[in-house]
């Protein structure tokens, strides 16, 4: 499957936003997939973040991108993309996630919840334990990352994240929009049980 046959049956899934991350795509052709994968998510609503490559994000006219520690600084990102962009950054710490929300990101990703394949350069954890004292530090929207999942979402937004980023625990699914959607309802089960 391609990642828009993918990412057409997550949304149906209940998928409520996509980041597109390449690392090892030429740049002309993550331009060409993030153009073609843009075009459809903005005819469904839904918004398209780029991973790591503002030039990338500028060129589709993405909603935004996603940082990490070691990319551009948050401010010259903030400055090539104007005002009206997401900008989300990857954090560790607590003082990651003071330094970012005074910085201007609109959301912080916590990185790595759990270790992950899809990012072997990591070698600590944040774990459950280590969510609430982000929580405590910041009041922007916090999403996991790392190895999240229908196993532990619903414990994960529990312990103080807005919502989740999955890879693996959807596009290696058979049947993505159902695995999305297990997820989703235990993101949603949490909420229900955090609003009470």
């Amino acid at each position: 499957r391609s990642h828009l046959e993918i990412i057409k049956e997550a949304i149906a899934g209940g998928v409520t936003i996509v980041q597109l991350r390449e690392k090892d795509l030429d740049s002309g052709e993550f331009y060409r997939e993030a153009l073609q994968i843009g075009e459809h998510l903005r005819s469904c609503g839904c918004p398209l973040i780029i991973n790591d490559r503002v030039d990338i994000a500028l060129a589709v006219k993405a909603d935004g991108v996603h940082i990490g520690q070691s990319d551009l600084p948050l401010p010259v990102v903030r400055g090539m993309l104007g005002p009206g962009k997401i900008i989300g950054v990857s954090v560790f710490t607590p003082e990651e996630a003071r330094e970012a929300e005074a910085g201007g990101a609109d959301y912080l990703g916590l990185s790595p919840i759990f270790m992950t394949a899809t990012k072997p350069e990591l070698v600590c954890q944040i774990g459950f334990e280590g969510i609430a004292p982000i929580r405590n530090a910041t009041k922007l929207p916090l999403v996991g990352i790392g190895s999240m999942n229908e196993a532990n979402a619903f414990e994960a937004v529990r312990c103080g994240l807005d919502g989740v980023a999955v890879v693996s625990a959807i596009c290696s699914r058979p049947d993505a929009r159902a695995a999305a959607g297990r997820i989703r309802a235990e993101v949603d089960r949490a909420k229900a049980l955090i609003r009470k």
